[in-house]
């Protein structure tokens, strides 16, 4: 029996066009040879045809039927696992360019968290059912941990995975990873690029170029391009620029050995965003006073100081920009990556990744937080517009991350008796490298320090003089390196047409070394810190043992109910590569790996023809040997306990013909079952993590080629962490956000496509910091239009 089995490649308008052209040509030859056909003909002995079969994909633009990694072998409705694939036809429709846009359309994941007290999360900083998964972000597969902010230019899907991902990649979050899958080379010649204007100046433009160098050897050739220099159309100052070059050749892609080869360079001179000061937002009172301290000959004495005054005062301008000009964030990353596939005769696949990839960030920021000591430099005032604030803090990053990988898959079928199994078996090593150079100000100290600036009217474009800021490296530095060896095994087992078994083991052994020089200080009246270094050298090493079993069963073809339990662990220094002696952190390497466990039973329903998808899920997850100290003897202890639990609903994919949908809900408790409260609030709860969250995205095609589209976005109110300050907000309020677009086809060549965010200009907070001094201001309306070129 002959096997036809096609690939989702989408016709051009113009090729549609031409084949229905084409076929209504055809009919009236076709109706000629029949009625010239003789009758003898009904006689004749029939012919026995070979039986043809034809399989295609019933996928749609927002609908996917399987995750990019070789470890899941399954379609999704047969994935154990809450598993959600964002194609770039929703990313696009919606206009999003970042990595952080894209993840609006999964529910509960997004940057809730703006950073520790005087210092600002840079890159991107996704926070997942309760725990920080910055540290877990992939690109085909391999982690990608530079600090820089994802462009979308070349992506053609992100799989975001939820529950821990021990098994699958190793070391990473308690709650899941994000893997983003490049766009690669196809045998078809397809050109189309974008230009886009926007408010907030925003001005970026893409190409795609996919050609065939050679189609009997299957050598194909795609090349992205990304240019943007944009405002924020919400803040004063701050900037995204970025350029981006992506080429990548493939060979053999119509035979059973493909090669690929892709290059990667992004370069980024952005002006970061330190937030806004929280005065004046729910929760928020004045400081407390200051009492006189005397005069010292070592300390000057300052005076008692009072804030009564302050009572009532409205919020700032969202716009406000607090740093100076200074500020700056550079990044420039690179990846070269070489892929070699190949298909053996007995259907087993071998897959071999070798990347080198490198990321450099230059970041300077003014930070700031508007403590009692800091408010009001100037002497008091009744009159807001006179209350100024001292920029204390200057905070600079730079970071050096190396990756060096090979990973090696093979995938293989086979059937014992009445089982089929499909064995993913794989080794991965991998070296990793994170350097962070320490900077000083080595101005006069009479003289050091920014000037204060304005509360409600603050000017970044405030001189600012050597003499008051002189910042260069001081010798110190921290290289932190992890090798890891890995091998790891997966077998499907499929029993009848109805029942699916999963198991999963991974061993990592990996080897963590950090060496730390830093500056003892000696402050004289002329400079800061010239002083002696002193170096300290700490290592850890061990094996992790990560592993997964699930069990599903198929009610229908086209369904599935499942149960999953997965394990996951992080030793100590597996985020950023740096090693502690204080008694008190987690990345002491006396301490055992944190031990994630997660529970999951759900269904997965594919219906209308496979068009669209429903899925559902309720989950546990647990984390444990967090570092505690104990109230008695005052010593720390891995006794801390944390719970995550709740349910997941999501629908994606064609309700009816041209109209879509992409759309999730998640409702989750979370909760510290042992240990002190982490919240400012006095709440049991775990930090910036809302307790529900829904998205929702949806368009439709009118006969006469016009696309609408809307969403909405809500998120419940963030509780934000304690460190003691007093009189900030405990809490960012819960919100909604609505968008909307259109888009029409001028010609079979060029769309046009308007995007509308924030349709009710709501003011609400993005992200709040530790302290809650400072906050993100989700971006006011906006819009943005755009020109597609497809040839």
């Amino acid at each position: 029996m002959a096997m036809i089995k096609s690939r989702k490649h989408a016709q051009t308008r113009f090729n549609q066009h031409m084949s229905a052209a084409l076929a209504a040509m055809l009919l009236p030859v076709a109706a000629h040879a029949a009625e010239a056909a003789p009758e003898a003909a009904d006689q004749a002995k029939p012919q026995t045809l070979q039986e043809v079969k034809v399989s295609g994909s019933r996928e749609n633009d927002f609908k996917a039927d399987h995750a990019a990694s070789a470890k899941y072998t399954e379609k999704l409705v047969d994935t154990a696992q809450t598993l959600t694939v964002l194609k770039k036809e929703l990313i696009e429709q919606q206009g999003a360019t970042t990595l952080t846009e894209a993840l609006r359309n999964t529910p509960g994941v997004g940057a809730f968290f703006l950073g520790e007290n005087g210092s600002t999360n840079t890159g991107d900083a996704i926070y997942m059912r309760g725990f920080d998964a910055s540290s877990s972000i992939y690109v085909d597969g391999v982690r990608d941990i530079g600090s820089i902010s994802r462009d979308t230019f070349n992506i053609e899907q992100i799989d975001v995975l939820k529950g821990p991902a021990g098994t699958d990649n190793g070391r990473s979050s308690p709650t899941g990873s994000i893997n983003l899958v490049s766009k690669q080379p196809l045998l078809e010649n397809a050109y189309s690029g974008s230009a886009t204007l926007g408010s907030g100046k925003q001005r970026r433009a893409t190409a795609d170029i996919n050609t065939v160098i050679d189609a009997d050897s299957g050598t194909a050739f795609r090349l992205n391009l990304l240019d943007q220099d944009s405002e924020n159309p919400g803040r004063d100052f701050v900037k995204a620029k970025r350029w981006g070059i992506a080429p990548s050749l493939a060979f053999g892609l119509n035979s059973t050995t493909r090669v690929y080869l892709n290059l990667f360079h992004v370069k980024q001179d952005n002006i970061p965003d330190g937030g806004v000061l929280t005065i004046g937002l729910p929760g928020w009172t004045p400081p407390p006073d200051i009492a006189a301290v005397a005069a010292t000959p070592t300390r000057p004495g300052v005076p008692a100081k009072s804030f009564a005054f302050m009572a009532g005062a409205k919020p700032v301008d969202p716009k406000n920009f607090y740093g100076s000009v200074l500020d700056h964030d550079n990044v420039k990353a690179d990846m070269a990556t070489v892929k070699v596939e190949h298909d053996f005769a007995s259907g087993a696949k071998l897959v071999n990744t070798t990347r080198y990839g490198k990321t450099k960030q230059d970041y300077l920021l003014t930070s700031f937080m508007a403590t009692n000591t800091n408010l009001n430099a100037n002497v008091a005032s009744t009159n807001p517009d006179n209350w100024t604030m001292a920029r204390t803090n200057l905070t600079t990053k730079d970071q050096l991350n190396e990756i060096l990988t090979n990973q090696t898959t093979l995938t293989a079928d086979f059937t014992t008796g009445a089982f089929k199994h499909t064995v993913v078996s794989g080794l991965e090593l991998t070296n990793e490298k994170q350097v962070n150079y320490t900077y000083a100000n080595f101005a006069p100290a009479a003289t050091i320090g920014l000037p204060a600036t304005s509360i409600y009217h603050p000017n970044p474009n405030t001189p600012i003089s050597a003499a008051q800021v002189n910042l260069q490296r001081n010798g110190g530095r921290s290289e932190g390196t992890t090798n890891t060896q890995s091998v790891y095994a997966f077998d499907t087992v499929k029993f009848g047409e109805q029942w699916i078994f999963n198991g999963g083991v991974r061993v990592d052994h990996y080897n963590t070394s950090y060496n730390a020089i830093t500056v003892q200080a000696v402050t004289t009246p002329q400079t800061i810190p010239v002083g002696t270094l002193v170096g300290s050298n700490l290592e850890t090493s061990d094996n992790l043992i990560n592993g997964k079993l699930s069990a599903l069963y198929k009610p229908t073809k086209d369904s599935s109910v499942y149960a999953l339990v997965a394990s996951s662990k992080a030793p100590p220094g597996s985020a950023n590569f740096a090693l502690s002696t204080a008694a008190s952190s987690a990345a002491n390497p006396n301490f055992d790996p944190q031990v994630t466990t997660n529970y999951e039973v759900g269904s997965k329903w594919d219906l209308l023809g496979q068009k669209l998808s429903l899925a559902g899920a309720l989950f546990r997850t647990e984390v444990k040997n967090e570092v505690e100290q104990d109230p008695v003897d005052a010593k720390y202890y891995q006794t801390g306990k944390k719970r995550v639990q709740g349910i997941e609903l999501s629908i994606t994919g064609e309700i009816l013909p041209k109209w879509l949908i992409s759309a999730g809900y998640v409702h989750q408790s979370t909760s510290v079952e042992s240990g002190k409260i982490v919240t400012a609030g006095g709440d049991n709860q775990l930090t910036y993590t809302p307790k529900q969250s829904f998205t929702a995205w949806s368009s439709y095609t009118l006969p006469f080629g016009l696309q609408i589209g809307g969403g909405a976005r809500f998120s419940d109110k963030l509780a934000r962490g304690t460190d003691g300050a007093v009189g900030t907000p405990a809490y960012a309020d819960s919100y909604w956000v609505f968008d909307a677009m259109a888009s029409y086809p001028i010609n079979k060549h060029i769309d046009l496509r308007l995007n509308v965010y924030n349709l009710g200009d709501k003011n609400y907070v993005q992200a709040i910091n530790k302290s809650g001094y400072r906050y993100t201001p989700g971006a006011p309306r906006s819009g943005s239009l755009t020109a597609n070129f497809k040839f």
